[in-house]
């Protein structure tokens, strides 16, 4: 059963198990086709400093890139920056890095910014950007120490080392914006370009 009304399967231009899981828990039924882009090459040719502006590019990049080998489909595209102050913050590659992602972070409010874009046959048909701010609390290193332990591997999958639907919630003090736009998917605005365009149920 699902809820989506396309003549042609819904494609989502991302991998991310988080974006896959908001839309299966939507009851859409979707297909995950990866963008095979260079997202550092992209954005550094862009020449594009706002995480929010960063996020959009990527995110249209990536339904564009799938919307090219998928005709007739709608294609989303989703990316997600994380900003503290000026300075972004990428997935760290290491337990070292994250480590240090996390130091950084501690004590301060940063802001994630996700972006979304439906595309159709190349055209951009809807975008939209949302925000987040994150207050993380105070951090020891060994309460740094434990969580890395706790976490394992999953540090290096997300930026800034956490995911708030798991232990990366025992590493926050206050939390101001949509569920959804944490986890890297501005869902209620999508979910209701989609109705508008007569693409979903109810």
């Amino acid at each position: 059963m699902t809820l989506w009304r396309g003549q042609h399967p819904l494609i989502l231009a991302s991998q991310s198990r988080g974006r896959k899981m908001l839309l299966e828990n939507a009851g859409i039924a979707f297909e995950a086709v990866p963008a095979d882009i260079d997202e550092r090459g992209v954005q550094e040719r862009s020449g594009l400093a706002g995480p929010g502006e960063i996020a959009a590019l990527l995110a249209r990049e990536k339904a564009l890139f799938v919307s090219s080998r998928k005709h007739g489909h709608y294609v989303i595209g989703a990316d997600q920056t994380l900003a503290l102050g000026d300075r972004l913050f990428s997935k760290p590659s290491s337990r070292v890095e994250a480590a240090s992602q996390l130091r950084a972070l501690a004590a301060q409010t940063h802001e994630l910014h996700s972006a979304v874009a439906v595309v159709r046959d190349g055209s951009i048909m809807f975008e939209t950007i949302s925000v987040a701010r994150m207050r993380m609390r105070q951090l020891g290193g060994e309460d740094i120490r434990r969580y890395l332990d706790e976490a394992g591997e999953t540090v290096t999958t997300t930026v800034g080392a956490y995911q708030l639907e798991g232990l990366g919630v025992h590493l926050f003090e206050r939390i101001e914006g949509d569920h959804f736009t944490i986890l890297g998917l501005p869902l209620m605005p999508l979910l209701g370009y989609l109705r508008d365009q007569s693409l979903l149920a109810i």
